[in-house]
């Protein structure tokens, strides 16, 4: 009877010090500064398919000397370590303010996608180097066992591909998608290589393949390398138009002008605002804030904000 009351007695852990700082009160933003409901079972099974398959391309890709199936070996390790970087993003993200860390870890799924990124800028460089070498000199390759490889790593990739794109919807994952899509192209540039070799014996096709497959993987990778540079950079977010809103914040009844004004993403996709606005009288600051907060929200999708009210006489001294 003792056992079971110690069972069932809960021990409450006492609240940080600094909780109650990091709270969102009436007429305060309502979004969260970390993702509590962002699932891991997507990217953990992403992680486990990829990372076996790696090893079964790397092993068979130098086996066959095959540069595209080298390649596509080379990415699905970066593929894998990708996808691991972005699930641990993911994990941290998930993690609440902190006394140290008041705007939460939401910005490591950025983090975790611009480093994918720069990883892949170095895959690619790699492979338009070793693509060179070979047009020059064209190596021998075992078309039969590249055909049969990459036809497997095609099937789990449109499989990974499909996970991906059912998940959640986020900059991290987009970076893991981009890395799966390049692979897969790797895995089709693989199979007709492996075809063509095998059927024609035209060897030079393999390098060839492979520089177009690294200039597709290039171009998503840009896309999003710049897009996590831009949210790293604190930089305005892409939906929102700087000088529309500071030309909106003017419109409103009873404010003379705004500066230093400053719009951000504090996590991917909820955008903040702070700055200062020049009022004509101090007593209307509630009902001009009011009016400011649903404009931002309705016209511009702004719910975070933060403004300093200055009077005429104070903005000027």
């Amino acid at each position: 009877m003792q056992a079971e009351t110690r069972a069932n007695t809960s021990v409450e852990l006492p609240p940080s010090p600094s909780a109650h700082l990091h709270e969102h009160r009436d007429g305060d933003a309502q979004h969260a500064h970390f993702n509590v409901q962002r699932s891991q079972s997507v990217l953990a099974w992403s992680l486990a398919l990829t990372l076996g398959f790696a090893v079964v391309e790397v092993v068979t890709g130098f086996m066959s000397n095959s540069l595209a199936l080298i390649s596509d070996a080379g990415h699905m390790v970066t593929d894998a370590a990708a996808l691991g970087l972005a699930l641990l993003a993911q994990l941290i993200a998930k993690r609440p303010p902190s006394a140290r860390h008041s705007f939460g870890f939401g910005r490591a799924e950025a983090l975790a996608a611009f480093v994918n990124s720069l990883v892949l800028l170095l895959l690619v460089g790699w492979i338009v180097f070793e693509a060179a070498q070979r047009f020059s000199k064209p190596e021998q390759v075992q078309g039969g066992t590249v055909f049969i490889v990459a036809g497997i790593g095609l099937l789990i990739n449109l499989v990974l591909a499909y996970m991906l794109s059912r998940g959640d919807s986020n900059m991290n994952t987009r970076a893991a998608l981009v890395n799966v899509i390049g692979d897969l192209l790797g895995s089709v540039a693989a199979l007709i290589a492996g075809a063509v070799i095998y059927y024609t014996g035209w060897m030079q096709i393999d390098p060839l393949l492979s520089i177009f497959v690294a200039l597709l993987i290039l171009k998503s990778t840009i896309d999003v390398l710049r897009e996590s540079y831009h949210f790293l950079m604190g930089g305005v977010p892409e939906q929102i138009d700087y000088l529309s809103v500071g030309a909106d914040l003017g419109k409103v009844d009873g404010v003379r002008s705004v500066h230093d004004l400053h719009v951000w993403d504090m996590s991917p996709g909820h955008p903040a605002l702070i700055g200062h606005v020049e009022i004509t009288d101090l007593a209307c600051w509630p009902e001009i804030l009011l009016n400011i907060k649903s404009m931002l929200l309705e016209k511009h999708g702004i719910d975070h904000i933060t403004l300093q009210a200055e009077v005429a006489s104070q903005a000027r001294t």
